[in-house]
């Protein structure tokens, strides 16, 4: 299709003295599985409207905020980088970041791109002004504190619940998952296959596949006749299974 003009110019090409509207890209970070990011989504889109941006695309990821290799942290960069957007839009600073000096370093990366980081509240971090240097540390140093506060009352709780004798933890003798797959794994040994093709197949590791062999032969002798179980390899030939695979 034959492109439109007008007056000579692109469709779609801003004029000048025209303002194009700033492009936004939005990032929404939760820090375990079991949250969403919906409402971060849903309230930095209803901002950006309200704002007149144009909305480039969302970057959602589950990650902690100390973590440095985000990966869509790292392509919104990446468009800052191309000069693709004009803003990041956060809900709060502490989703874009938790640490202090990472902080200041990806504000002072996308101030070189000249894209400002904005929180929901409408506040601008511009490390261009002495202002904005200030802000920024000020509420990257308070994220900060808090982040190490919460370790100090995990920590905490984790010693007084010791202290009451409380085993924190996998109890010793527990194997939900190779208990709940063991009757799998030994009918697939007993099929020939390689301790490795068979953890692959359930998921665990070859060395937990022979320790499940090597359980099952505490089995009494009458107990694996009566079920007819398949026989069972003796502590050699596990040995010698793990030493091929």
């Amino acid at each position: 299709m034959q492109e439109q003009r007008v007056a000579g110019r692109p469709a779609g090409e801003v004029q000048l003295g025209q303002q194009r509207p700033l492009r936004a890209a939005l990032y929404c970070r939760v820090s375990t599985a079991d949250q969403s990011c919906a409402r971060q989504e849903r309230d930095l889109a209803a901002f950006a409207e309200r704002a007149g941006y144009e909305v480039v695309g969302t970057y959602k990821e589950t990650a902690s905020g100390v973590r440095l290799d985000r990966a869509e942290r790292k392509r919104v960069l990446a468009l800052a980088q191309r000069r693709e957007i004009d803003v990041v839009l956060v809900t709060e600073l502490s989703r874009w970041g938790r640490s202090t000096t990472d902080l200041l370093a990806t504000l002072k990366e996308l101030e070189a791109r000249r894209v400002s980081l904005v929180a929901l509240n409408g506040m601008v971090f511009d490390l261009t002004t002495p202002h904005g240097r200030m802000m920024a540390t000020l509420l990257a140093g308070i994220a900060e504190f808090e982040r190490e506060l919460i370790q100090e009352r995990i920590r905490s709780g984790i010693a007084a619940a010791k202290a009451r004798g409380k085993r924190l933890g996998r109890q010793p003798g527990q194997r939900p998952k190779s208990g709940r797959l063991a009757s799998k794994v030994l009918a697939l040994v007993a099929q020939g296959r390689s301790y490795r093709l068979v953890g692959r197949e359930v998921g665990l590791s070859k060395n937990t596949v022979a320790d499940i062999v090597k359980r099952s032969r505490g089995l009494g002798a009458t107990e694996r006749e009566s079920h007819a179980s398949p026989q069972i390899a003796s502590t050699a030939e596990v040995d010698g299974e793990l030493q091929k695979n």
